[in-house]
């Protein structure tokens, strides 16, 4: 049986996808041949001051989203995040995606081994940046000094990103995103689109979607 394969969108910014790894990889632990996870890049995020500015406006702007997200992240043990979170606005996720997508042709490629999960360690690497230090992670500094932390080979990921391969891989998650309808961090999809769960999504319910799907035989009708 091929491993079910796993569409997750998120933004790097958003909070609940930074609640959510964890349960990405107890996924993984979980079922280590029977799923395949797909990570895609939705720029919720793409547009952050404006965004939060005017969603925010009439619930205390910038100050009240911090103290929303300090309020989230409160309430689990795996994550901290910094006193001042969201106070200081990076201009948008998108250059971050950029990066990343950038990181994951190293993969596909060839130039690192798909062992290493380097697209994994990156983001996360990233978030755990912003979430805890506050780190600018649109600078392209940034980027590339975290990176060079995780040991990753700094020229190939300007490459990928000088000659347009990671804007073409990055243009690609923004068809996905389109063809799925996303507009939710984190969304996992699958079933060949037939399934989704949005948002705060309870790790045993992910699993409960998984077993359903592994235990459920080739060409067996819905019940819907």
């Amino acid at each position: 049986m091929k491993p079910i394969r796993i569409f997750y969108f998120s933004d790097i910014l958003c909070v609940w996808a930074y609640i959510a790894q964890i349960r990405l990889e107890e996924l993984k632990t979980a079922f280590p041949d029977n799923i395949e996870i797909d990570y895609h890049f939705v720029s919720v995020f793409g547009n952050a001051r404006e965004k939060l500015e005017k969603g925010w406006r009439d619930r205390g702007g910038l100050e009240g989203y911090s103290e929303h997200v300090k309020a989230t992240a409160s309430k689990f043990d795996h994550i901290s995040v910094h006193p001042d979170i969201w106070k200081q606005v990076p201009a948008s996720s998108t250059l971050a995606h950029l990066f990343l997508r950038a990181v994951h042709l190293l993969e596909i490629k060839g130039i690192v081994s798909p062992s290493d999960q380097v697209l994994e360690r990156t983001a996360w690497a990233f978030r755990e940046a912003f979430f805890t230090k506050l780190a600018n992670i649109s600078d392209r500094q940034i980027q590339f000094a975290i990176a060079k932390d995780l040991g990753l080979p700094i020229e190939a990921i300007e490459t990928m990103i000088n000659n347009g391969e990671a804007y073409a891989s990055l243009s690609k998650d923004a068809e996905l995103v389109k063809e799925h309808n996303v507009t939710v961090s984190p969304t996992l999809i699958f079933n060949e689109g037939r399934q989704r769960l949005n948002g705060n999504v309870g790790y045993r319910v992910i699993e409960a979607n998984i077993r359903e799907l592994l235990h459920n035989p080739a060409g067996e009708h819905s019940w819907c």
